[in-house]
């Protein structure tokens, strides 16, 4: 046994870059990405990957430098997660929510050589960009700039231009028989993502190709996407790299519906007219779909698979999404698990329960996907297992192929997060006695908004920086559209009559909205005279969750979304003069 080693024959590294050259073989025909009036086969999708990849490399892109990418769900989005591995370098999608401050952060902490900009974010872009070079001049740094490379519309082209380069002409001037730099060792990084846990600056996941294919495997494959999936791109491309259905889409010969916009018309059209079988999305995606006006909907014929993440959605908002033709399956997970990691697999006993303890069911997080060797809960304290009773609490540890790589340049952080042989999630939960684990709190105090993580850490410093705040602590509240919000508990100090009353909760929500990206700000501020606290001075926000669970919303209607450029027409579409207006300031 000894004697039989490892050779090009038997022994190959593991990358979901195979996936697309198998495509192009044994589905070239297939039609694989549609966008509105746009068409590509699986055969043209290879090529135009291979002609990106040879055009990166005579912009001199070398193995493991990072190329960032802002964008929506368009194809230049989709052929990026192959063409930029196929170069050699490292793919960095960026959150189109963020602001201009955190994107300056992530291209200069990645050290990005190319940023690929959608002419949609090109204002929100350039206002990072100059950020970037006014930090750099005032601390005497010679900061390499990177390459900024316009993506216009495919199927409406704007002329937009800021700079020599833009993205179709990459595509037309590249070589389509590149022959793409070999994956010598899986182990080798494939993508950077972003992810601000608790602290304030975000902090680089890195991914490997090995965690990436296998992760890849593990959806396709629990998931049961069976062959020829219609995917609705509806989750962004820039969440854990579509939680690795924009390499699995390939795996399986599917079809990529992208959207620009994900908007309820986009979606019912989409959903109707190219019969979409499969689809992604974080709860507040379900609102819209219930929400939409009489003439976005379509009326929904064959059942569409939707599997979801993020905070667990009521059981009455499964029902209602479940009789609109939609089979909900919930999943756990997290940037640095390559996205789910756990999955709710539906028994076939439970056909015969009431909807609403089906409903029950399905919001557990589940079980552990294929390749992921191990999943518990533990005791802190001891590292003891938690016993599967469904009422023990502990923190939710995970180990396998499919976690990160690490924390880029961050050695201390990737250090705290792998102990004992586990990768802690930092969620506390349960396991039920069937093996199901639920989440019952989060350790890290995050609030998930409308499938966007969002640190109380990062906010309650932003809070503190206030002249007037004395205390302020932030903790989630429901949401009517984006399942939770924040909501801001602060104690403020007197002015110099003695008075507090002259600070009002639109001054707190104003100061947040000039400091944070608007998702992040809350929704509500109440004032306290004191916030309660344990005998050691720690507030006690079990105290502020339950009084936070009491307060109402009231949803706004918007006409454009923030960070956006143009202004929308009813079906979502941009007004393109209003692009070609900014392209000429």
């Amino acid at each position: 046994m000894d004697r039989l080693s490892k050779c090009n024959s038997n022994y190959v590294p593991l990358t979901p870059l195979t996936f697309l050259k198998r495509a192009s073989k044994s589905y070239a025909n297939r039609t694989s990405i549609i966008y509105e009036n746009i068409r590509f086969t699986w055969h043209q999708t290879y090529e135009r990957c291979c002609r990106l990849a040879s055009s990166l490399r005579s912009l001199n892109i070398l193995k493991n430098q990072v190329v960032s990418v802002l964008a929506p769900n368009v194809p230049a989005m989709y052929e990026m997660h192959f063409a930029v591995p196929m170069a050699g370098a490292v793919l960095n999608t960026i959150n189109t929510r963020l602001d201009a401050k955190n994107i300056a952060t992530i291209l200069s902490h990645s050290e990005a050589k190319v940023f690929f900009v959608d002419y949609q974010y090109l204002q929100l872009a350039s206002e990072a960009l100059r950020m970037l070079m006014d930090e750099s001049t005032q601390k005497g740094q010679s900061w390499s700039m990177p390459l900024v490379i316009v993506i216009d519309d495919i199927d409406s082209p704007t002329g937009v231009r800021l700079g020599e380069l833009e993205y179709e002409e990459l595509i037309h001037n590249g070589n389509p028989r590149f022959v793409p730099i070999e994956v010598a060792d899986e182990w080798d990084p494939i993508a950077l993502n972003y992810t601000s846990g608790t602290t304030s600056e975000p902090k680089g996941v890195v991914y490997s190709h090995r965690g990436a294919y296998l992760s890849t495997l593990s959806l396709i494959l629990g998931w049961e996407m069976g062959n020829e999936p219609v995917y609705l791109w509806s989750l962004p491309m820039f969440h854990c790299n579509g939680w690795t259905f924009t390499w699995g889409i390939a795996a399986r010969g599917g079809t990529n519906v992208c959207i620009r916009n994900t908007s309820a018309y986009d979606m019912y059209r989409s959903i109707v007219t190219h019969n979409v079988t499969h689809m992604c999305c974080a709860p507040i995606v379900f609102n819209i779909l219930l929400e939409a006006k009489p003439d976005e909907r379509r009326e929904i014929t064959s059942t569409v698979q939707v599997l979801t993440g993020g905070a667990p959605p009521p059981a009455s908002l499964l029902e209602k999404m479940e009789l609109l033709g939609f089979h909900i399956t919930h999943a756990y997970g997290m940037t640095e698990a390559t996205g789910p990691a756990l999955v709710c697999e539906w028994q076939a006993k439970w056909n015969h329960l009431s909807n609403e303890r089906k409903a029950k069911l399905k919001a557990r997080q589940g079980i552990s996907v294929l390749t992921l060797e191990d999943v518990d809960v533990k005791n802190m304290e001891t590292m003891a297992s938690v016993p599967h009773d469904g009422k023990t609490v502990g923190e939710i540890v995970l180990r396998g192929s499919s976690i990160m790589k690490g924390y880029l340049k961050d050695e201390e952080a990737t250090s705290n997060a792998f102990k004992h042989g586990w990768f802690f999630t930092g969620d506390v939960g349960v396991i039920h006695p069937d093996g199901y684990l639920e989440i019952k709190d989060r350790s890290k105090d995050v609030i998930i908004s409308g499938g966007e993580n969002i640190s109380s850490v990062e906010l309650e410093s932003i809070l503190y920086k206030h002249p007037r705040v004395l205390e302020a602590a932030v903790v989630a509240m429901p949401h009517p559209r984006w399942g939770e919000s924040p909501c801001a508990f602060v104690s403020v100090r007197e002015n110099e009559s003695g008075q507090t009353e002259d600070v009002k909760e639109m001054d707190i929500i104003n100061y947040c909205r000039k400091n944070l990206p608007h998702f992040m700000v809350p929704k509500k501020v109440k004032f306290l005279s004191q916030l309660p606290k344990t005998s050691t001075g720690k507030i006690q926000k079990f105290q502020l969750r339950a009084l936070a669970k009491s307060f109402q919303v009231t949803e706004k209607k918007k006409t454009q979304v923030n960070n956006e450029i143009p202004q929308y027409n009813g079906h979502g579409e941009p007004r393109h003069e209003q692009i070609l207006a900014l392209s000429r300031l």
